[in-house]
């Protein structure tokens, strides 16, 4: 588990606020879920971002909410479109003992033998939904393409039964598929092997109908 954080309880107000805050090193949020009402909070900036960087966006948070201590995912973090740093964060408490639906990443590894043999490998989807108890959420989905070969694809439905916990996604939802390379230009080659130049007129070179 990962640091406490303390939540501070913040008045809802203008963007102003919101903006004021923000320039004195806080991140403003809201928390709500599991046993807990609705609650507007601020979370200094800093350590909230050591605390991110050791949990990630997947991990479980335990914050200090009014001196009352509970465990919360991330539900969704606003970033600035022009700077990236952190401008809301929204929390849902959770209870450790139940399943929660969660989005994974997916991260392959291995290498393709149809990459080796000159395909291209494309990758439709990179998350995955997963249903998962709050202390089993892993960082990513693993996802092994050793044996995937051109003109193949790999699907939910190939490595659902290959974890100890729930994929929610359709058997038909495509993780990864290799594409053969493109077709080469071949020019028709005469008998001393120059290549042939066929005009738009139809005739060769020599003047004769083709």
């Amino acid at each position: 588990m990962s640091s406490v954080l303390t939540a501070k309880k913040r008045n809802a107000g203008p963007q102003s606020t919101l903006t004021k805050l923000r320039k004195s090193g806080d991140i403003p949020g809201v928390v709500y879920g599991y046993q807990l009402a609705s609650t507007a909070i601020s979370l200094d900036a800093r350590a909230f971002a050591k605390v991110l960087a050791k949990t990630g966006t997947n991990g479980v948070f335990q914050l200090e909410v009014d001196g009352k201590k509970v465990n919360a995912v991330l539900n969704e973090l606003q970033r600035c479109a022009l700077k990236g740093n952190i401008k809301h964060l929204d929390f849902k408490s959770i209870n450790m003992t139940e399943e929660l639906e969660v989005d994974l990443p997916v991260t392959l590894v291995g290498d393709a033998i149809g990459v080796a043999d000159g395909g291209f490998l494309l990758q439709p989807h990179r998350e995955v939904r997963v249903k998962v108890k709050p202390s089993d959420i892993p960082e990513a989905l693993e996802i092994d393409v050793s044996n995937v070969a051109i003109g193949t694809s790999l699907y939910v439905a190939d490595i659902r039964n290959k974890f100890p916990f729930e994929i929610l996604n359709e058997d038909d939802y495509t993780l990864v598929a290799i594409t053969p390379p493109p077709a080469e230009n071949k020019q028709e080659e005469t008998v001393d092997g120059t290549p042939e130049v066929i005009e738009a007129t139809g005739k060769n070179p020599s003047g004769q109908e083709e």
